[in-house]
């Protein structure tokens, strides 16, 4: 005789499942709370409580959602629901940004593909319609999630009343005289040929030489180095990006650093006193002599020749510039970075850049 035991234990007894089978359970769950519409009921409830509204930070509308678009709508999610429980009306209100080039690459790229070739006017067509199809698409996917928002109010880059509203607030700029035409460094991309946010450059591995050049003293060195010639004196830069060199407009310094002229089979070159020893070895070089030091300030204003161009280069002052690698002579190109930027607008220096839309110069 065999004893089930089984039925000799005192066990408690409970109508849950064995199984979670959340593959089933969670979408049951998330149509009872659409429903039972949880979110309004919690806005009910609170209503009248101080306020806390997220708005959301808004992801594209150009394909499905991946994990970085969960993690980014979970966080918030937790977010909003914390200072729920803190006793705040809190609100979630989603967005979607429905402009710009991811969006439009996505609709050129279907239309190549389809042998068409629409004009500027049916393509911004095309990309409205994009749009509004992935923000549908994106907000069922974030509701699958389980967060709760306002999923029937989002705000839209792309509807009539954000876009007025937008150019009522630039009107307001305008009228103030904060509007300005001017020009800065972008991200750009060549084959597309429009402006990239950063987060929409995608970098490939690429090999530039570094190189050192010499820019010859034109004037305004005048006995800041010490009794030498300024017809033979050189401030040398060294460069990781020799490509930006025609668009070169000066030779940045740091205004504290000690900088010294060395005289070198004939020629004397101005570089950063505590950089010397470091390029006399990585030159080879066998002799050279100190002529003397300055502060880089005194060295402001100092006219230089460009290298290969017939333009002057002048010597300016930036604290961007470090003693880790080069010369402390920094090569500078308003129309190619931002800190060049910055120091070529204090010292009205153009932003120059002489390659075209392409890539081409």
């Amino acid at each position: 005789m065999t004893t089930d035991y089984k039925e000799t234990l005192n066990l408690p007894e409970t109508d849950f499942p064995m199984k979670a089978n959340l593959v089933k359970r969670e979408p049951e769950i998330l149509a009872q709370w659409e429903k039972d519409n949880v979110y309004a009921s919690i806005r009910e409830k609170f209503k009248g409580k101080p306020k806390f509204v997220f708005h959301d930070g808004p992801p594209y509308a150009n394909g499905h959602i991946h994990m970085g678009h969960a993690l980014n709508k979970i966080l918030k999610d937790f977010i909003v629901r914390f200072m729920t429980m803190r006793g705040y009306d809190a609100t979630f209100i989603p967005g979607w940004d429905c402009h710009g080039l991811p969006i439009e690459h996505q609709v050129t790229k279907e239309q190549r593909e389809k042998k068409k070739t629409p004009s500027k006017s049916e393509i911004r067509k095309l990309c409205r319609e994009y749009a509004g199809r992935f923000v549908d698409i994106q907000a069922q996917e974030f509701k699958r999630l389980g967060v709760f928002a306002d999923w029937e109010n989002p705000y839209l880059t792309m509807s009539y009343s954000y876009e007025a509203t937008i150019v009522e607030e630039l009107g307001k700029f305008a009228i103030n005289g904060s509007v300005f035409n001017g020009l800065k460094p972008v991200h750009w991309c060549t084959s597309c040929r429009t402006a990239l946010a950063e987060a929409e450059v995608e970098y490939a591995d690429h090999q530039s030489p570094t190189i050192y050049v010499k820019f010859p003293v034109k004037s305004g060195l005048n006995g800041q180095l010490g009794n030498i010639d300024p017809t033979k004196v050189n401030f040398v830069i060294w460069t990781t990006t020799p490509w930006t060199l025609p668009a070169n407009l000066a030779v940045c310094l740091h205004p504290e650093f000690q900088y010294s002229a060395v005289k070198i089979s004939g020629e004397v070159y101005v570089v950063a006193e505590k950089l010397l020893s470091k390029l006399v070895s990585e030159w080879d070089i066998k002799e050279h002599k100190v002529l003397g030091s300055c502060l880089g300030k005194e060295l402001e204003e100092v006219i230089c020749r460009h290298p290969f161009v017939d333009r002057d280069s002048r010597v300016v002052l930036g604290n961007h510039v470090t003693l880790e690698q080069g010369t402390g002579c920094v090569h500078t190109a308003p129309g190619h970075g931002q800190e060049d930027y910055v120091v070529g607008q204090k010292y009205n220096l153009e932003t120059y850049n002489p390659v075209d839309d392409g890539g081409g110069v």
